[in-house]
């Protein structure tokens, strides 16, 4: 495929990455004002999120097949569709059952975008030779603070209806014209076609199963931290070390710019480390900065401890997502995804019950050690990670 094709590819996919974090992002920051109109209880709205987490969890299995079958373009922009269209449901609904409804429906379309565009880049990041996959991932991150922010601004101007139905005319409209371009170019092939045929022939033989699966674990190990640092960050500096709320809040905006910077770093990084160190160092920095993170006495060591952790944990997730799909291909991409997916549903929930047994900080250390954890699969898999 012509290098002009393979960039417009590029672009085209990195559009679809930021337009999933931005829709994301802008539904999270109206969860309270549904919760408000639906005048759920806390306990009932926690079910009805689960909406989102079941949908994802179980299309994610069912998407690698998808993308076998209809083609890896064709499934993301289906699920971009219908992500944009599902981000307008939740404030139509006046129950917490209506609203797990609905949020099953957003779910599986978030699930199912991030399983095919995945597998998309990877096949791009092979035609391209260059280890590029972290970009796609700071383009998510990027999208997500944007939406974030601008959900903020105009929270106290629009209805939760008006703004998420705004953001499914402009998904809509991004999807219109990146969708296009993905559409019109066939998926480019590996540089070698051997190895696509070495890869779906190989794609049940047990010991690729095996080493895709532990290159899932890294993506949990990642996800964890990600999840656990959202939701508890900003009681921890609150709770522990007496941070004013709006420091408090800090916490985890330093600690997805630390991500967001190491994602669009990572390309040069890769090239100059290779896949097995990048895991290594990542996943040992991120160790250290939690650690100083959870156990640092006073506010701002607790703050740079974040964003060393951002900085550690940035590429191990696209970094893992590659080299399973680079082995097994979109199923590849699906198991890691969806490993990693529960990590970051594993994070929160498994941080408080350690908080109610030892204390916060305490609990906290556990994403420094799945950090580590990663760093060591990352060397006992350097092999296959240099295949």
């Amino acid at each position: 495929m012509p290098g002009n094709s393979l960039t417009r590819l590029r672009i085209a996919l990195t559009v679809f990455f930021a337009l999933d974090g931005f829709v994301f992002a802008g539904w999270v920051v109206r969860i309270p004002a549904v919760k408000e109109q639906t005048d759920a209880s806390a306990s009932a709205l926690g079910l009805a999120l689960l909406g989102v987490s079941g949908g994802a969890v179980v299309t994610m299995i069912l998407t690698g097949r998808l993308c076998r079958r209809y083609g890896n373009h064709q499934v993301t922009v289906a699920c971009a569709v219908l992500l944009c269209l599902s981000v307008a449901l939740p404030p139509l609904t006046h129950s917490a059952l209506a609203l797990g409804a609905v949020l099953l429906i957003f779910g599986m379309a978030f699930g199912g975008i991030n399983v095919a565009f995945n597998s998309a880049a990877v096949d791009l990041v092979a035609a391209l030779r260059r280890p590029v996959m972290p970009s796609f991932h700071a383009a998510f991150s990027l999208g997500g603070m944007i939406g974030a922010g601008l959900g903020g601004l105009v929270a106290g101007v629009l209805s939760p209806t008006r703004h998420l139905l705004g953001l499914t005319v402009f998904g809509l409209l991004v999807t219109l014209f990146a969708g296009r371009v993905l559409l019109r170019h066939q998926p480019p092939g590996p540089p070698e076609s051997s190895a696509q045929q070495a890869g779906t022939s190989h794609r049940t033989d047990p010991r690729v199963r095996r080493l895709v699966i532990v290159f899932g674990l890294i993506a949990l190990c990642t996800a964890y931290g990600e999840g656990a640092l959202a939701d508890w960050s900003a009681l921890h500096l609150e709770q522990d070390l007496d941070a004013t709320p709006g420091l408090a809040a800090i916490g985890y905006s330093c600690f997805a710019l630390a991500m967001t910077i190491g994602r669009l770093t990572g390309t040069t990084l890769l090239e100059r480390l290779g896949q097995t160190r990048t895991l290594v160092y990542g996943g040992t920095t991120a160790a250290a900065g939690m650690l100083l993170g959870a156990l640092a006495p006073s506010l701002w060591p607790a703050l740079l401890g974040f964003v060393i952790t951002g900085l550690g944990l940035a590429n191990l997730f696209p970094v893992a997502v590659e080299r399973a799909g680079a082995l097994a291909g979109p199923d590849g991409v699906a198991i890691a995804s969806t490993l990693g997916y529960g990590g970051m549903l594993l994070g929160p929930p498994a941080i408080g019950f350690m908080a109610d047994w030892f204390s916060l900080p305490t609990a906290l250390t556990s994403v420094a050690v799945l950090a580590a954890l990663a760093a060591l699969i990352g060397v006992t898999t350097r092999h296959a990670a240099t295949n």
